[in-house]
């Protein structure tokens, strides 16, 4: 029986549950989960993950992982080669710093632009079962936590092919689905930032990227 991961192909939380599956070569099967359709709020779905959020990944015997760190632990411990969060305890500390500093600095900076601005998220700045009303200037602060974040890697890239260690890790996935749907508020790495676009078409080219 495959692992079951409950996902949405536009959005980039489940997106990093369904990249780092596909780098580890673990079979799982697809249900997908219409966010733009307000699915995730539905009884059925709240029976599934109460969070009303994606990724949630089913495991063989039941259980259910409701979030993208319960989810990487799990498939690292289960699934250790391709190991993603690194192998020394040097390795492993770098991988989490790098890989919080994509989240932190990252993601959440455009979830706060894009969920404080989008007329479509009016009342729904924060995911999850309970509405919270938009703040403009978050919005604001969001883009220049983005533009930071954007020459910070720029910076980190200097002379590297990945992020955090001597090769592609979770720390590259997750901040790459951050520089990838910077998009949706309309921000891409200006042409002066030649070492995070060499770094990002990179890893463009790998299969689980494009999936």
């Amino acid at each position: 029986m495959a692992l079951t991961l409950y996902d949405y192909g536009m959005a980039p939380s489940p997106r990093r549950a369904r990249m780092l599956l596909i780098e580890k070569a673990v079979p799982f099967d697809r249900v997908i989960v219409d966010l733009a359709a307000g699915e995730q709020l539905g009884e059925a779905y709240r029976a599934i993950n109460p969070a009303c959020t994606v990724p949630a990944l089913g495991l063989e015997d039941g259980t259910l992982l409701t979030d993208n760190a319960a989810i990487a632990a799990y498939l690292e411990a289960a699934y250790p080669t391709p190991a993603m969060m690194g192998v020394t305890p040097v390795e492993r500390a770098a991988v989490a710093s790098w890989a919080w500093a994509a989240e932190m600095e990252g993601l959440m900076a455009i979830a706060e632009a894009m969920r404080n601005s989008a007329p479509a998220m009016k009342g729904r700045a924060l995911p999850g079962p309970i509405d919270y009303p938009q703040i403009p200037a978050l919005a604001e602060r969001g883009m220049l936590r983005l533009a930071a974040f954007f020459a910070k890697l720029d910076k980190r890239l200097m002379g590297r092919d990945f992020l955090a260690i001597n090769e592609f890790s979770l720390a590259d996935l997750v901040a790459y689905i951050a520089v990838d749907f910077a998009r949706v508020v309309r921000v891409k790495p200006s042409p002066e930032q030649a070492n995070l676009i060499r770094w990002r078409d990179a890893i463009a080219l790998r299969p689980s990227a494009s999936a």
